[in-house]
């Protein structure tokens, strides 16, 4: 199982991405590139909460 502090990073790397395919896809009307921008955005968010959420 998860600890608490993985799965919030995780559900916020979750939200991060979903909310970047669909300003990307609403901006491009493209899936492959929405999905691309998606999964950039979710492994920053994911780093980036690591690193700024206490252990």
């Amino acid at each position: 199982m998860l600890g608490l502090r993985s799965a919030i990073i995780l559900m916020l790397g979750v939200l991060v991405g979903t909310g970047a395919v669909v300003l990307t896809y609403l901006a491009q009307h493209d899936g492959a590139t929405a999905i691309l921008a998606g999964g950039t955005a979710f492994a920053g968010a994911v780093l980036f909460f690591h690193t700024i959420i206490a252990t």
